[in-house]
């Protein structure tokens, strides 16, 4: 198995819904400090890593997926939801989960249509599949909210689906490759790049807030120059996108990204024979987007592997990966090797 795609099995067992990302910084940290990266946390839990005091550009990618939360505990025990980010609840129907207390302890449970035996309910096929018709059961000897109050599970909770992970063919397919398979490109990169960082104004930043919409809003360096956002390319009906191959984004639902920025990728990606398409994106935000909202002086641009069925039962190939990882390392050689 590739490194990157090990670097991305290893990120994608560690649960991290938005909200609940300190586990995998942790493992990121820790996997970079051994090779002598140094990284550091904003206030608000950001990590950012690089060797350089003035990064001009800085590489941002996010570690948090989408999930759920605890809503409450029902007469009978198991539990009601709210959805963190936007969870395509037909396609997590059915899909096992990691109950996590804030206390630390963990229980296992199964996302389900209420009342989905089909030999009771004649109607379980064609129920919309929402909030309000769907629960947690809760795999604990429970009968009333009491049985699980004392287990330690109260509202507010976090609930983490397991990501189904398995390569084949060079194809990954998981749940969360958005955006775990670029912050497996990013960490990729950040080894290969371990002995020139000292010398590279380059830093990488992997926020924790981005599937709620303003993870990349604060807590970039001030020398900070250039964004280059690295989250998944869409592949679909309408859109170029594909899975062998790196997205470079000219506009998303937020508009244009930097028009200079964006014609470099494409000409790098050009020159140096990079599987690539440049797209247009319907209904997207980014890490970059956030940023410029929040007034930020500084260029984005996006590019991403190519991912299909984004926010459910998603796939990429290592083809799109590693032509990533190409396109990110020629943009940072072009700047300032």
């Amino acid at each position: 198995m590739e490194r990157i795609v090990e670097i991305l099995r290893e990120i994608l067992e560690i649960p991290s819904p938005t909200g609940y990302t300190r586990e995998v910084l942790a493992h990121i940290e820790k996997r970079l400090n051994e090779v002598g990266i140094k990284t550091y946390y904003t206030n608000k839990g950001v990590l950012i890593a690089g060797n350089h005091p003035e990064p001009d550009l800085v590489i941002v990618g996010h570690v948090d997926t989408l999930g759920a939360m605890v809503k409450g505990i029902l007469p009978d025990g198991h539990l009601s939801f709210t959805k963190i980010g936007g969870l395509l609840l037909p396609t997590f129907e059915g899909e096992y989960c990691t109950i996590i207390t804030r206390s630390g302890k963990r229980f296992r449970g199964t996302l389900l249509l209420k009342n989905p035996s089909v030999h009771v309910n004649r109607e379980a096929g064609k129920k919309e599949r929402k909030e309000e018709s769907m629960y947690i059961r809760l795999d604990e000897l429970v009968e009333k909210k009491e049985d699980t109050e004392k287990l330690g599970i109260r509202p507010g909770d976090f609930i983490a689906f397991d990501p189904k992970f398995e390569y084949v063919n060079g194809f990954v397919k998981a749940h969360f490759l958005d955006d775990k398979a670029s912050v497996a490109v990013m960490i990729d990169l950040l080894l290969d790049l371990a002995d020139e960082l000292e010398k590279l104004p380059v830093a990488f930043f992997f926020s924790p807030y981005e599937e709620v919409g303003h993870g990349g809003s604060a807590g970039y360096p001030s020398s900070t120059k250039e964004l280059l956002v690295v989250d998944m390319g869409v592949v679909g009906e309408g859109v170029y996108g594909k899975e062998t191959a790196v997205s470079i984004a000219a506009k998303d639902s937020s508009g244009p990204y930097d028009y200079e920025m964006t014609s470099k990728l494409i000409e790098l990606a050009e020159k140096n024979d990079i599987p690539h398409v440049v797209d247009v994106f319907p209904y997207y935000g980014s890490d970059g987007s956030a940023a410029l909202r929040a007034g930020w002086d500084f260029r984005v641009a996006l590019i991403g592997p190519g991912v299909h069925a984004s926010h459910g039962m998603e796939r990429t190939h290592v083809k799109g990966l590693l032509a990533t990882k190409e396109l990110i390392r020629a943009y940072i050689e072009e700047k300032f090797l």
